[in-house]
């Protein structure tokens, strides 16, 4: 890995930690943070945000992408993903993700920053379902 690709993962990390800081979790505590770049250099960041009415809650993960489509900046290159222990994102996460870059690089940490893993989208996510799965007739 180049040093630019190097300083570029702490960066994520480092904006994934800052992001998780503003989480919005009074019933699970469990913040998380995100930090998602694209092919146009932009980072977009995410917090999880959660709701009395458990299933509109939103995870950190979402959030960043979402802000990233809402400004059509589709090339998703990579994301950070920080929570407490280094939790992996969700089943809904990783379909979203699927839907943009079956190749997109994931790098999990703790709240240290410590990167506890890293992966493609499509080692996690094997047999996804995406835009190619639809039939066009």
């Amino acid at each position: 890995m180049s040093d630019t690709e190097q300083d570029m993962k702490q960066q994520l990390i480092r904006q994934a930690l800052e992001a998780r800081k503003r989480a919005y979790v009074p019933y699970s505590k469990y913040p998380v943070g995100a930090a998602l770049l694209t092919g146009s250099g932009k980072i977009y960041n995410g917090t999880n945000i959660e709701n009395a009415a458990y299933p509109v809650t939103i995870c950190a993960e979402r959030v960043a992408i979402f802000k990233a489509v809402s400004e059509s900046d589709l090339d998703l290159r990579a994301i950070a993903v920080v929570t407490k222990n280094g939790g992996m994102p969700c089943g809904s996460c990783r379909q979203v993700m699927a839907e943009f870059n079956p190749d997109l690089r994931i790098y999990i940490a703790d709240e240290n920053g410590d990167i506890t893993q890293e992966t493609v989208l499509k080692d996690i996510l094997p047999s996804y379902f995406g835009p190619k799965s639809l039939v066009r007739e």
